[in-house]
């Protein structure tokens, strides 16, 4: 193997791969549990198709847009690497393999682009879905990884900290996810009727799932192992658990009673708000982070009943939220014991750090909810991007995919049904 090579990182990295692209999966699970019945599978199949999808989409052109050499002043890559032409098995990227970093980096593509069907659950057309995905990594997640992640304008002059991507998946996602909601419309019954998870042992399922494989997300973000691996990796852990506690400490006091979804979605918000700030804080941080998340995200997700946006299963209240907060209190926690150099406004770093989170976050929002809304209002035009009345109504999956999640039984007198 070449110089600089080492098989340690390289193991670490592929596993953090795997680590993420189950991720989907738990999605799909965290997601098709918290719909109802009549779509479930739907939901299922939003979060899978993207694994094909994207796949193909960051072969062709998205790895070399965004981590390709640099071809306009800092705001997109080349196509040197398009068909990852020009990338050998013997070529690094660090320590690792370029092949990994290439294969690390399309699962945060995958995930991303799943989130934002949370948005518009019921009542999108799959095909439309399909073309959505497909446009959106290019010229919306591509872009802004390229910004980030790839050596473009915001890691070369703002500077950010932002080990995991909460300007790249989170407030991207966020901003994706209103776009994308407002486009669409709300579903039928919106504010008026009952829309409740079908199954919350699979909303639990899935989130568990995804926190684990958050592990991968976060710690697998410092491309080797060591210090920042392990720093990350704790983090996370510290701000999940703050996250759940914050939640449910709201619902209690608001409600009168925490809820098994409250708990799931504020494990959530917590990995949302740290996925940035893991490599920057230490774990007190961590659990300040986590505790602020939980508890804000707990009333954003209230607000689309009061602004009239219907984010189904509450992309913007949690993500984009919860992805903000991480990235601004950056600002804030950051010490340079975890850094090296940079600190935040609590440990004498003054409002510069801080000055260049909060402009990071304010462009990445405002160019992902515009560009998407774009995409999502041209496909609305020409293809339709929502079904037709009936068939939200009826259900999506025996619309779209004559199937149905769970096969129906009727007893031999005909009074009683039970799933299978």
């Amino acid at each position: 193997m070449p110089e600089g090579f080492s098989a340690g990182d390289t193991a670490w990295l592929l596993v953090s791969a795997a680590l993420v692209l189950l991720m989907v999966p738990g999605l799909a699970l965290f997601y098709g549990g918290m719909v109802r019945l009549k779509s479930a599978l739907n939901m299922l199949m939003m979060s899978l198709a993207c694994l094909a999808v994207v796949t193909v989409v960051w072969v062709l052109a998205g790895y070399s847009l965004a981590f390709g050499k640099d071809s306009a002043f800092g705001l997109i890559g080349s196509l040197e690497h398009a068909g990852m032409a020009g990338i050998g098995a013997r070529d690094l990227t660090g320590s690792v393999p370029t092949m990994a970093f290439a294969a690390f980096q399309l699962m945060f593509a995958i995930i991303t682009a799943a989130l934002l069907s949370g948005a518009i659950a019921d009542r999108a057309k799959f095909g439309a879905w399909i073309a959505f995905v497909a446009v959106w990594v290019l010229v919306v997640y591509v872009p802004i990884a390229h910004w980030v992640f790839g050596g473009g304008w915001i890691a070369t002059h703002l500077r950010i900290l932002d080990l995991a991507g909460g300007t790249v998946v989170e407030i991207n996602s966020g901003a994706s996810a209103l776009a994308l909601a407002l486009v669409l419309g709300p579903r039928l019954g919106f504010r008026t009727e009952a829309m409740r998870p079908h199954s919350l042992p699979l909303v639990i399922l899935g989130a568990g799932l995804l926190w684990f494989g958050w592990f991968g997300f976060n710690a697998g973000s410092a491309l080797s192992t060591g210090g920042v691996a392990s720093t990350a990796f704790f983090n996370t852990q510290v701000a999940g658990a703050a996250a759940v506690g914050g939640w449910l400490i709201v619902e209690r006091w608001r409600d009168g009673h925490p809820t098994t979804l409250g708990a799931a979605s504020g494990a959530v918000a917590g990995l949302v708000a740290i996925t940035p700030a893991c490599g920057s804080v230490n774990p007190l941080g961590a659990l300040a982070i986590g505790a602020v998340a939980g508890v804000a995200c707990c009333y954003a997700v209230g607000l689309k009943y009061k602004l009239g946006y219907d984010d189904s299963l509450d992309v913007v209240g949690v993500h984009g939220v919860g992805g903000l907060l991480g990235t601004v209190l950056i600002g804030v926690l950051a010490t340079a014991a975890v850094t090296g150099h940079d600190r935040g406004l609590a440990f004498g770093g003054g409002l510069d750090l801080l000055g260049r989170q909060s402009l990071a976050v304010l462009v990445v929002a405002a160019y992902a909810f515009a560009v998407t809304w774009l995409v999502a209002k041209a496909i609305d035009r020409t293809t339709g991007f929502r079904v037709a009345p009936e068939h939200e109504l009826g259900g999506l999956d025996l619309a779209i995919h004559a199937e149905s999640a769970y096969e129906q039984h009727t007893t031999t007198a005909g009074r009683i049904s039970h799933l299978a």
